[in-house]
């Protein structure tokens, strides 16, 4: 059976239009955020530690530590009255305690820098931090400033905005 012109096009329309359309516009991606231990629970980290994505993308956070239970929380005065560390726009989260397999998944719409962290491991610098668009994007909101809400080893552990939009994406290597 030949298939005309007009069949193809009703076919195969959809598609060809949804791959002229912005990448900003198609369907949203998925990006995994792991979260890791070392075998004896020494050191912890989330991978990666920081990422760039565009906004509406879905972050799927993952523990594969087999050692820990992990969180993955905002700096948000919704969870346990801490300072804002993510534009005014977003929504706070916490995936409450991951067990070893388990995961949790948030979407991020508003531009700009989302910090966050895990709340028993927080001490230990296990923070990551997400930029969300680039400056210059309506609403954008770059990073908070430093407070006494969180440690110097905490913001420290933050890779800068600019280094994080310039790599996509930054590991942190395992002790």
């Amino acid at each position: 059976m030949m298939t005309g012109r007009r069949q193809f096009l009703a076919l195969g329309g959809g598609l060809g239009a949804a791959l002229l359309l912005p990448r900003a516009l198609r369907a949203a991606s998925v990006e995994v955020i792991e979260m890791r231990g070392t075998a004896r629970g020494e050191h912890i980290w989330f991978a990666p530690k920081a990422l760039a994505v565009a906004p509406g993308t879905t972050v799927r956070f993952v523990n594969r530590d087999k050692g820990n239970s992990h969180t993955a929380t905002a700096y948000h005065p919704a969870n346990f009255d801490r300072l804002r560390r993510i534009p005014a726009a977003a929504e706070p989260w916490d995936t409450d305690f991951l067990l070893p397999g388990e995961s949790a998944e948030v979407v991020l719409q508003a531009p700009g820098v989302y910090d966050y962290y895990c709340i028993p491991h927080e001490m230990a610098a296990m923070v990551g931090r997400i930029v969300v668009g680039r400056p210059g994007d309506p609403g954008w909101k770059g990073p908070a400033p430093a407070t006494d809400d969180v440690s110097a080893a905490v913001l420290a552990a933050l890779p800068p905005v600019e280094e994080i939009l310039t790599l996509g994406r930054i590991e942190e290597v395992a002790e």
